[in-house]
């Protein structure tokens, strides 16, 4: 089966996820999180093989997520790093990480608590905020097509919000 090429998406999600989505990728960047820098110590900890490790690690990489720097003194020696792209990745795995733990492990079966290292308190939950801070639930939410919206995301765009206002106002049903 061929995969499908997500770089033509007009979808933030889905683009992301073509540099992002897959199982081993996500846990190479849990791994360099942890400060896990060179290769036999994600092949070890991640017990994956060194193929696919070495084609995720290639294709960080190639997206800018991971930089491979050479460390040798006495001959090449790799090691990889995150990037600021890579670093901004900490809020992703962050949620990931708050919901696996709500809705998987459960209260009281979190494997790690993050905490803030000035205080030492556990970090709240991640929340979208308005502007001011305070938080907006996913019902005051609302979609607009943004500046690099193609005509079909726009087309479906407008069905959608049509649809969600005939639900919403009973003279449109």
């Amino acid at each position: 089966m061929r995969q499908r090429n997500w770089n033509q998406e007009n979808c933030s999600v889905a683009r992301a996820l073509g540099v992002l989505g897959d199982t081993w990728t996500l846990l190479i960047l849990r791994e360099a999180f942890f400060g896990t820098r060179r290769f036999a110590d994600f092949e070890a900890r991640l017990a994956i093989s060194k193929n696919v490790l070495s084609q995720r690690l290639q294709h960080l990489v190639d997206h800018g997520v991971l930089e491979k720097i050479d460390v040798g003194r006495h001959g090449p020696r790799f090691e990889y790093r995150l990037t600021h792209m890579g670093k901004d990745l900490t809020t992703v795995l962050t949620a990931l990480r708050q919901w696996g733990d709500r809705w998987i492990l459960g209260e009281g079966n979190e494997p790690l608590i993050v905490v803030d290292r000035t205080t030492g308190e556990p970090i709240e939950p991640v929340r979208i905020r308005r502007s001011d801070g305070s938080p907006i639930g996913p019902r005051e939410l609302e979609l607009r097509a943004g500046p690099g919206a193609s005509e079909e995301t726009r087309e479906r765009l407008e069905a959608y919000l049509e649809k969600r206002s005939a639900k919403t106002d009973p003279r449109k049903g």
